[in-house]
């Protein structure tokens, strides 16, 4: 009988034991936020993300063997061809042209959006007046043979062959009409398509930070995270961004590969988040990426580049022109004023083309600085506010599950 009470009063000791560690780990985990506890969380956060790095690194060698094998080959014989001397020479200089320009023009490409829309602008900086310099001096010359090799374009310190040479040296116009030379888009699109391409890949590179700051915190419900949150911050600014985030997590549920090439084809600011809300919702990777790099490189790109050309080559500009007097035409009293109006738009589209040279990157508009610098604003606040909010997820997530392991030891052990 003595017995019977004595297991009684051991069980209840140990379910309260219990119930008192897990109250202790369930304040553990409220407290272990960036607020409260900045350095215990930072800490728990960089053992998950260590633990998540060992482990993909571990599937790595463990499944891509062969992977890592072929290019610790690639690489010992690039170094071979690269310090031995012989005839292969002058073919491995041939080959590191070509792997300069790439890597140039996806670099900007990176660093165009790398920074979540705060990044450096090279479309309008490299991109933009490249394609623009080619056009003008293809219209110029009557003639795209311009390049000497692919890689002659615009890189660092280095302006391309073709900008400062007379259009003697390349030969007679090959396009030409009653109008003057008129090179028509399909011919100068494959000239710069390679490096508008090579950009728009190093563009879509630069969303793939974000999505794996993001996976690493994963998987966690953020409207129920926001909903606990709402009650400790009440600024202004915190529940708009929080009205932001709400709406933005609400429809990125429904994301798919359509949703993501579509943002990723518009010139879309908010698409810096998208990268966030993919890895936070567990958007395969393949998926987000494919659809990011068709939407970059190949659409958006395209649609630029086009744009550009069409309006350097005198067809935009002529087809506003034709419309523009065709309007004033049917209106009443404007048709004796149309020959002053035809000349001052071609003496205005003459002075245009005359001036192929880019505009200094630092000369800014006002209007265009304050813009950039909200947006810049809006953006960082929008990523710190995330940022927190997964490391803060991620270092919960890790320290439970310390904490379920550590409780079904000490269950395993009191049954025992």
């Amino acid at each position: 009988m003595g017995s019977g009470k004595g297991g009684t009063s051991s069980a209840q000791q140990m379910e309260s034991s219990i119930h008192d560690i897990r109250e202790r780990y369930r304040l553990e985990l409220e407290n272990l936020t960036l607020t409260t506890q900045p350095f215990k969380t930072l800490k728990v956060f960089t053992l998950a993300i260590l633990q998540y790095f060992t482990r993909s690194v571990s599937y790595l060698l463990e499944k891509g063997g062969w992977l890592m094998l072929s290019s610790t080959l690639i690489a010992v014989l690039g170094i071979l061809l690269m310090t031995v001397e012989g005839p292969h020479e002058k073919h491995v200089e041939e080959v590191s042209k070509y792997v300069r320009f790439g890597l140039w023009w996806i670099a900007l490409g990176v660093a165009s959006s790398i920074g979540l829309g705060s990044g450096l602008h090279t479309f309008v900086l490299y991109l933009g007046p490249h394609i623009a310099l080619f056009t003008i001096k293809a219209m110029q010359c009557g003639r795209i043979d311009l390049k000497s090799a692919p890689y002659d374009t615009i890189q660092l310190k280095r302006g391309p062959s073709w900008l400062d040479k007379p259009c003697r040296e390349f030969g007679p116009p090959l396009f030409s009409s009653s109008h003057g030379s008129r090179v028509p888009i399909s011919s100068i699109l494959p000239q710069v398509q390679v490096e508008s391409i090579l950009w728009g890949l190093g563009t879509a590179l630069g969303e793939l930070p974000p999505y794996f700051i993001s996976r690493a915190g994963s998987r966690i419900d953020a409207l129920e995270e926001m909903d606990h949150s709402s009650s400790e911050d009440n600024g202004v600014i915190a529940t708009r961004l929080r009205q932001i985030e709400r709406w933005l997590l609400s429809h990125s549920q429904h994301m798919n590969f359509f949703t993501i090439l579509v943002l990723a084809s518009v010139p879309n600011p908010l698409f810096d988040l998208a990268g966030i809300m993919c890895g936070q919702f567990g958007i395969p990777f393949w998926k987000f990426f494919l659809a990011t790099l068709i939407g970059k490189a190949i659409i958006k790109t395209h649609m630029q580049t086009v744009f550009i050309i069409s309006v350097c080559n005198n067809q935009l500009l002529d087809w506003i022109e034709n419309e523009l007097i065709w309007v004033l035409s049917l209106t009443p009293g404007f048709g004796s004023s149309l020959p002053a109006l035809t000349a001052k738009l071609h003496s205005v589209k003459e002075k245009y083309l005359a001036a192929p040279h880019p505009v200094p990157s630092n000369s800014k508009g006002k209007w265009d600085f304050s813009f950039t610098s909200i947006w810049n604003t809006i953006v960082w606040l929008m990523l710190m506010n995330f940022f927190v909010k997964i490391v803060n997820a991620t270092a919960q997530r890790y320290l439970k599950k310390q904490h379920d392991k550590q409780l079904a030891e000490t269950l395993s052990a009191s049954t025992h």
